[in-house]
């Protein structure tokens, strides 16, 4: 095994371990009754919800399959979620060579457009609604 080979391994092993971790205090620890997870900086200072405020809660909520107490802390992780799962897919499992397509018509300039305009349509209507 090449030098090049070795250090792909170490870095995804690398990566991977600490996925694992993120994913056990996760599910193990509700972020919302622990002082361990960081609390939103925008929101301590304005008093107003940012797009991500309740993406930790939900993340704990989804690791727990509880799609309903998702939606209710951050409905937009929901969607957000398997979007950046298909970018992973594309970036680094080689699925822009099998779909080439796909990544123009989700990444690119008009679809960027569009997933930003969302996130700040939903954090603005978070705090007026």
């Amino acid at each position: 095994m090449d030098r090049d080979t070795r250090f792909k391994l170490l870095i995804g092993a690398a990566i991977s371990l600490v996925l694992v971790a993120v994913v056990f205090m996760f599910y193990t620890f509700d972020p919302g009754d622990m002082p361990l997870f960081p609390k939103c900086p925008f929101l301590l200072v304005t008093g107003y919800e940012c797009p991500g405020c309740g993406s930790q809660r939900a993340v704990h909520d989804l690791l727990h399959l509880d799609l309903k107490g998702a939606f209710s802390q951050n409905a937009l992780i929901l969607f957000l979620i398997p979007y950046i799962l298909l970018g992973i897919y594309l970036g680094f499992f080689n699925g822009k060579h099998r779909f080439p397509g796909l990544e123009k018509l989700f990444f690119g300039k008009w679809a960027a457009i569009i997933v930003v305009s969302g996130i700040i349509i939903y954090g603005v209507l978070r705090n007026v609604v």
